[in-house]
Formats: C-alpha cells, sequence, structure tokens
C-alpha cells in the first residue's frame, strides 16, 4: 500500500530565503497513487456538502479552490455541476498536474496567509480549502482573505482534520471561525465530524483504534445573506 506521511502533499511552502515564513511542510491531502489506499474522502465530502448547500444551480458559480493541488476537488465539484472552476496552490509542480487534468479555467501560484489571494473583492460565488488547513499550513489569520474575494451570499467551504496532532490548529481555527460569526462576517450553515475521513498511517492518530483519522467539513456563508426568494 502506498504510505502517506502526516498528511501528504498537495501544497508544498515555496523555499525562500526569508526567516519569517515556516519551513517546507507538506498539506493533509494525498499524492494521487494514496487516495484509494488511503480512502481520502475530504474532496468528496467538501464537494457534496457544497452544492447541498448551494441554493441555485451552480453551473455558472464563479469557485475559487485554494491549495487545489492535483485537482481532486475540481474533479468532485465537476461531477456536481460546478463548471467555473479557477485554482490556486503553492506548488508550481501541483498547478502543473491540475492543470493537466482541464478542469480549471484558471490557474495561478499563491501561498495564502503570506500572501494575498491573486483575485478582486467579491468576486467568487464559492471558495474551498480543502486539505490545506492544519498544524504547519495555512494559518487561521487567513481567513479574512477567503472572505474577502467571497461575493456577500457566497459560500466558504473549509476542511481540517480531527486527529490528536491536528487538534491545537483545531482549537485555534474554531475559534477563529466563531469570532467572525459574532462580527457578523458569516453565517455558519454547518459543521459537520466525520469518523472515517482517512486512514490513519499511525495508530495513535486514529478515533479509538478504528485505523481511521476523524476530520470535519465547515460550510459558511458570507454575509448580508440574501432574502430567500418567493415562489
Amino acid at each position: 500500500a502506498a504510505q502517506h506521511q502526516d498528511a501528504t502533499r498537495a501544497l508544498r511552502w515555496p523555499r525562500t530565503g526569508l526567516s519569517r515564513r515556516p519551513a517546507a511542510r507538506p498539506a493533509d491531502r494525498p499524492v494521487p497513487q494514496d487516495v484509494a489506499a488511503l480512502e481520502y474522502r475530504a474532496p468528496h465530502l467538501a464537494a457534496a456538502s457544497l452544492a447541498f448547500a448551494f441554493p441555485a444551480p451552480p453551473a455558472g458559480s464563479r469557485v475559487l479552490d485554494v491549495g487545489c493541488g492535483t485537482g481532486l476537488v475540481a474533479r468532485e465539484l465537476q461531477r456536481r455541476g460546478f463548471g467555473c472552476l479557477h485554482g490556486v496552490d503553492g506548488s508550481a509542480g501541483m498547478l502543473e498536474r491540475a492543470r493537466g487534468t482541464g478542469l480549471y479555467r484558471q490557474l495561478q501560484r499563491c501561498v495564502l496567509g503570506w500572501e494575498p489571494l491573486p483575485g478582486p473583492a467579491e468576486h467568487y460565488d464559492a471558495v474551498t480549502v480543502v486539505g490545506a488547513l492544519g498544524e504547519g499550513q495555512v494559518p487561521c489569520s487567513a481567513l479574512p482573505e477567503l472572505l474577502r474575494v467571497t461575493k456577500p451570499g457566497g459560500f466558504l467551504c473549509l476542511t481540517t482534520r480531527s486527529n490528536p496532532s491536528n487538534l491545537r490548529y483545531k482549537a485555534e481555527l474554531e475559534a477563529a471561525l466563531q469570532r467572525l460569526e459574532q462580527q457578523g462576517a458569516w453565517q455558519k450553515v454547518l459543521a459537520q465530524e466525520v469518523e472515517r475521513w482517512e486512514r490513519a498511517t499511525e495508530e495513535e492518530e486514529s478515533v479509538q483504534g478504528t485505523g481511521y483519522i476523524s476530520g470535519v467539513v465547515y460550510i459558511y456563508r458570507k454575509c448580508p445573506v440574501p432574502p430567500l426568494e418567493e415562489g
């Protein structure tokens, strides 16, 4: 079986001479050959949750896939009718693999948390961050930047893992999510904990000895939320 180190290699921090950046560390998504072996479900679960939340057919909706990696999330979104997909990632190599899928209309390099997203304010109907929110990866301080590029009434789909080594980050993330909700920046649509998120590669990371890591999908809607249409 293919092996999976701590989470895997979908988004990498570029090496630079700037000491203020953290050491390069992979994000928590498997490379393609590991997906089946690890039963990696985050892209499927995130896309299904976003499609469920959408109030209208999503074909013309513009979606930004942050930390797009090799295009796992784009595949799942396309299956659910999302056709206008843009992607960003910190790795030029991953962007080349994403480009090879033919699923994205636009792909750009960006290290979220250290530089702004390459898009104007209120540009996207939905923004996804699947597999890049974790210890040593995208910092919680990047959440306002995700909001900046989302249209009022647009959706943000975020995921993180609930395994022991990521619990500190998860607590910080949920505190930041709650602060933004209290400030009126967005409304929570759902927060779904999933026990069998992916197979664990270390027993101490698994949920009660099941051999799996748990995770969570969050869907938020940017305020102001438009009123429901009658009829």
